[in-house]
């Protein structure tokens, strides 16, 4: 694995370990219609890279609440829910 791997993750699989959708490809589609930001730039490519420290924008429950998190760490694999919350830091949820 190179210093790039280890230091940025793919977009969809980050949102996919941190069980923002139930199946990646949902994360995927999520990021191509245009409702992830990263560090306030709309992304529509799930290929995206984000690194430890970058801040995200997904939308929330009711629309058209928003979820602002940081991401605190990279994920090996998908675990559990209690696994997922220490990938990110919540900073605002409306």
């Amino acid at each position: 694995m190179s210093q790039e791997e280890r230091s940025a993750q793919r977009l969809d699989l980050w949102l996919w370990h941190a069980r923002v959708c139930r199946q990646r490809q949902d994360c995927a589609a999520l990021i191509e219609k245009g409702a992830v930001r990263i560090n306030r730039q709309v992304t529509t490519k799930p290929h995206s890279r984000i690194r430890v420290g970058d801040v995200l924008g997904l939308p929330g429950h009711p629309r058209p609440a928003v979820r602002i998190w940081r991401v605190v760490a990279l994920a090996e694999r998908r675990g559990s829910a209690s696994d997922a919350a220490t990938l990110y830091e919540v900073i605002e949820e409306n």
